[in-house]
């Protein structure tokens, strides 16, 4: 892999990981949002929990894919089975 090849990969990480933080930002902001307006509007009656839990999912889903996630389903695995179809294609080709 070339230098270029690498800045890029490197370029392209760094995106998804601000990508991730802009979420979190939006996810923080948003929930401090309904938090007060749930005790604004309805005391007592909690439900600001319910789209802090949901989403919180979704956060965590994120943050998994970004910074744990690359051995299973990540860049690498996407470059193995890059290669793996390639070689696949090749030997079809040669027979």
């Amino acid at each position: 892999m070339n230098d270029q090849a690498k800045y890029e990969r490197a370029r392209k990480k760094v995106e998804e990981i601000r990508g991730f933080y802009y979420h979190l930002l939006v996810y923080v902001l948003v929930n401090v949002l309904l938090f007060l307006t749930n005790i604004l509007t309805s005391r007592g009656d909690w439900w600001f929990y319910w789209p802090l839990f949901g989403w919180g999912i979704g956060i965590a889903v994120h943050a998994f894919s970004i910074f744990a996630g690359s051995g299973l389903w990540g860049r690498d695995w996407e470059e193995r089975k890059i290669k793996q179809l390639m070689e696949k294609d090749r030997q079809q080709d040669d027979s």
